[in-house]
C-alpha cells in the first residue's frame, strides 16, 4: 500500500485500534437506540403514507379504514416486540434469529432465516435511503428531482461513517435521531391541542379528488384493505435488529437490549398511531401512481404525507414545517445504519460456520467488520440504481424477508420453551415459562398470518423477486459450505501423509544472464535438487545465441536447456516440457524457480513479472510442480521500503508519546 493510500485510509477510517480495545466500542442505551432503532423508528415515516397510497385505490371513502389497519398494524408490532424481548434474553449472543432458528428448527431453517435477514438488510439501505431523499425532496426541489445521485452519495457517506466503527457512527448519527422523535412528537402534541380547541388545519391536498380506478366491494375489497396491511407492516422492519446486536452492548447486554427494544416499540406505536389520526384531521389526500389527484396543478409538487401533516400542524410557523421534513429526511438516510451495524454480523456468523466467504469474519482497522459494510454498500447501490430510488416500487421487495425471519424465529422459540418445559419442575418457573411460549406463540400466529397476507397481496407487485433473491443466496451459502467442507476433506492430514518425494529436479527460468537469474541459479543450488537445470525458451535466435554463448564463456556450473518455440510462445513451451519431466518420472517433484522484480511503485509493476505471472498461473494448477518466485528487489523499492520504515517508527514513536501520556493521566488519576 502506498503511502498516499496509506494517509488517504487513515482520514477515511482514522487510526486503527488494537484487538484488546474492542470493549471500548460497546454502546450504551443512548446510543444504542439510534444505532439499532433508527431503521424501525424511521419506517412510521413511511409505512402510514403506503396504507393511504393503497386505499386511494377504491377513492376518498376507503380512507375510513386506514385507522383501523394502523391498530392493527400496531398490535402486531406490541406482539413482536415483546417476543423479541424474550429473544434477547434467551439467545444474547448476536446471532438473533438465526441463531434461534438454527439451534430450535435445524441449520436449514437457519439458513433460510439468514438469506432472509441479508434481503431484508440490503433492502433496508435501499429503502429508507431513497425514503430520505424523498422526504428531503419535499422541502428541496433538487433533492427530489435527482433521487439517485443523492441516494447513492448518501449510502457512501453513511458506509464510510460504519467503516471507523460501530460506536463512533452511533454518536454521530445519535442528534439527528433524537431530532426526529422530539419533532415527531412536538407535531403530534402540537397537531392534537389544535384539533382539541378546533383550530383549521387543511393538508395542501386536502382540496384535491381522487378519481378511482373503479368501485371495489366484496372480496376485491377485502384483498385491498389487506394490501394496505401488508404495506403498512413495513413499520415492524428493524425490531429484529436489536436481538441481533445485543453483543455491542454494554453489560448487562440483554437487559439494556430488552429495555432498548421496549423503548422503541413504545415511541413507534405512538408515532405510527398519532401520524394515521393528524392525517385524517388535516385531510391529507396520497394517490397512489397511475391516478389522477382532481384540480391538482400541473407545477404542483406532491409532498410526503408526514411534510403535508407538518405543513399542516405548523401554519403560521413554516420553520417547524422544515424542522419536521430535514429531520425525518435524516433519520429515513440514516435507518440504512441499522442494517449497517446488522448485515456485518450477520455475516460474520455465517462465516464463521463457512456459509460464507471467510473475509467477512474478520475485523477491519477499527474493529468493525469492514468486508461486510462494503459489500453491503455495493449491493444496496446497485439496487437503488436499478429502481431509480422509487420507494414504492421497493417496497413491495421488503417486508416479505423480515416476516419470513419473524415467523421462522417464533417457531424457534415455542420449541425452545417446550424443551425448557419438559425438564422444569418448579411450578413458578414453569408459568414464566408457559407465559413466554404463549407470547411466541402469538408472535407466531400473529407474523405467520402477516407472512401469508404479503405474499399473497405482493407477489406480483415484486415479493417474488425477494423470494428469488433468497434462493439464490441460500443455495450459494449451501454451496460455499460444501466447497468448505470438501477442501478441508481434501487437505486433512496425519502422520502417514508425510511422504518424501522420490527425487527434486529443479528447473530455472532464464531470459537474461543478470543479477536475478544469477540469485535465483544460487538459490536453486542451496536447497541441493538431485538434478538442477537452466531452461530458456528461443522466441529470438540471435539472443538465444548469445545467452548460451556468455553461459558457456562464464563455466556456469549449471547446464543450459534451450526449448525451441516456431510459434513465439514462452508459456506453452514452458509447460510442455515440465509436463514430459513429470510424466518420465511420476514420482519426483518438480520445482521450478522463477527470478521476479520487485517494484516500488504499481505503475513499474506493469512494466515488469508479466511473462512469469501467466506462468506462474498456469503452473500452480499442474499437480507435482512447485513454484518459487526468487525476488529481485530494484532500486524503487529499496526507496519504497525506507519510506515504510520512516512511517513505522514514527508510529511507534506516536503510540510511545499516547502511552506515556496514559501513564501520566493514571497516576494523576491515583
Amino acid at each position: 500500500m502506498s503511502k498516499a493510500t496509506r494517509a488517504f485510509k487513515r482520514i477515511l477510517v482514522g487510526r486503527a485500534f488494537r484487538s484488546d480495545k474492542l470493549s471500548h466500542t460497546l454502546l450504551p442505551k443512548r446510543i444504542a437506540l439510534p444505532v439499532f432503532a433508527s431503521d424501525a423508528l424511521s419506517s412510521v415515516a413511511y409505512a402510514p403514507q403506503e396504507i393511504f397510497t393503497v386505499l386511494s385505490v377504491a377513492g376518498l371513502a376507503a380512507y375510513s379504514y386506514a385507522p383501523w389497519i394502523a391498530a392493527l398494524v400496531a398490535f402486531v408490532m406490541i406482539v413482536v416486540v415483546l417476543s423479541y424481548r424474550q429473544n434477547v434474553h434467551a439467545y444474547p449472543s448476536g446471532g438473533g434469529d438465526y441463531e434461534v432458528a438454527t439451534k430450535n428448527l435445524g441449520q436449514r431453517f437457519g439458513l433460510l432465516v439468514g438469506s432472509a435477514l441479508m434481503v431484508d438488510y440490503i433492502l433496508t439501505v435501499a429503502v429508507s435511503t431513497a425514503a430520505g431523499v424523498a422526504n428531503i425532496g419535499s422541502a428541496i426541489r433538487v433533492v427530489g428531482d435527482n433521487p439517485v445521485a443523492f441516494s447513492v452519495g448518501i449510502i457512501v457517506l453513511v458506509t464510510a461513517a460504519n467503516l471507523r466503527g460501530l460506536k463512533e457512527a452511533g454518536a454521530a448519527f445519535a442528534i439527528p435521531v433524537y431530532a426526529f422523535i422530539l419533532s415527531v412528537f412536538a407535531m403530534l402534541i402540537t397537531g392534537l391541542i389544535r384539533y382539541a380547541s378546533n383550530s383549521e388545519m387543511r393538508a395542501e391536498s386536502a382540496g384535491f379528488e381522487i378519481v378511482a380506478t373503479h368501485s371495489l366491494s366484496g372480496v376485491a375489497l377485502v384483498f385491498l384493505l389487506l394490501r394496505a396491511f401488508s404495506s403498512g407492516s413495513a413499520a415492524l422492519t428493524g425490531v429484529e435488529a436489536i436481538s441481533n446486536g445485543v453483543p455491542a452492548f454494554k453489560k448487562p447486554k440483554s437487559k439494556n437490549a430488552a429495555t432498548t427494544l421496549a423503548m422503541m416499540g413504545v415511541m413507534s406505536v405512538t408515532m405510527l398511531l398519532g401520524i394515521v389520526a393528524l392525517a385524517r384531521i388535516t385531510q391529507v389526500h396520497i394517490a397512489e401512481p397511475g391516478l389522477t389527484l382532481v384540480g391538482m396543478p400541473e407545477d404542483f409538487h406532491e409532498k410526503t404525507l408526514i411534510a403535508q401533516i407538518a405543513q399542516a400542524v405548523f401554519s403560521g410557523f413554516p420553520i417547524g414545517f422544515y424542522i419536521v421534513s430535514f429531520t425525518t429526511g435524516l433519520i429515513l438516510v440514516l435507518a440504512c445504519n441499522t442494517a449497517f451495524s446488522g448485515f456485518p454480523v450477520l455475516g460474520s456468523i455465517l462465516a464463521q460456520d463457512r456459509f460464507l466467504p471467510r473475509q467477512l469474519h474478520t475485523r477491519g482497522d477499527r474493529l468493525a467488520f469492514s468486508n461486510g459494510i462494503v459489500g453491503l454498500a455495493l449491493v444496496a447501490v446497485v439496487l437503488i440504481i436499478a429502481f431509480k430510488a422509487d420507494v414504492t416500487s421497493l417496497i413491495q421487495l421488503y417486508i416479505v424477508g423480515v416476516f419470513v425471519s419473524f415467523t421462522t424465529s417464533q417457531a424457534g422459540m415455542i420449541r425452545h420453551w417446550k424443551r425448557l418445559l419438559a425438564t422444569e419442575k418448579d411450578p413458578a418457573r414453569r408459568r414464566i415459562l408457559r407465559r413466554s411460549q404463549i407470547i411466541s406463540f402469538t408472535g407466531f400466529v400473529m407474523t405467520g398470518t402477516v407472512l401469508v397476507i404479503v405474499l399473497i397481496t405482493k407477489f406480483l407487485s415484486g415479493a417474488w423477486i425477494t423470494l428469488l433473491a433468497m434462493a439464490v443466496i441460500y443455495s450459494g451459502m449451501v454451496g460455499i459450505r460444501k466447497h468448505y467442507d470438501r477442501v478441508a476433506s481434501e487437505v486433512a492430514a496425519d502422520e502417514d501423509d508425510l511422504i518424501l518425494p522420490s527425487r527434486i529436479h529443479a528447473i530455472v527460468l532464464v531470459s537474461k544472464l543478470h543479477l536475478p537469474t544469477m540469485r535465483a541459479l544460487g538459490y536453486a543450488r542451496a536447497t541441493r535438487p538431485d538434478t538442477l537445470e537452466a531452461v530458456t525458451v528461443n522466441v529470438d535466435p540471435v539472443e538465444t545465441a548469445n545467452l548460451a554463448r556468455e553461459w558457456e564463456d562464464r563455466g556456469l556450473p549449471v547446464p543450459l536447456k534451450v526449448i525451441d518455440s516456431p510459434f513465439r510462445e514462452i508459456t506453452k513451451p514452458i509447460l510442455d516440457y515440465v509436463r514430459r519431466v513429470r510424466k518420465d518420472s511420476p514420482r519426483d517433484v518438480v520445482a521450478v524457480f522463477v527470478p521476479e522484480y520487485v517494484v516500488g511503485h504499481w505503475w513499474e509493476q506493469i512494466l515488469h513479472n508479466q511473462s512469469a505471472l501467466r506462468l506462474k498461473g498456469r503452473l500452480l494448477f499442474t499437480p507435482g510442480v512447485m513454484v518459487t518466485s526468487v525476488p529481485w528487489q530494484t532500486a524503487s523499492s529499496e526507496a519504497a521500503k525506507a519510506r515504510m520504515k520512516e512511517r513505522s517508527d514514527r508510529e511507534v514513536s506516536a503510540a510511545g508519546r499516547r502511552s506515556a501520556a496514559t501513564r501520566f493521566e493514571e497516576n494523576e488519576d491515583d
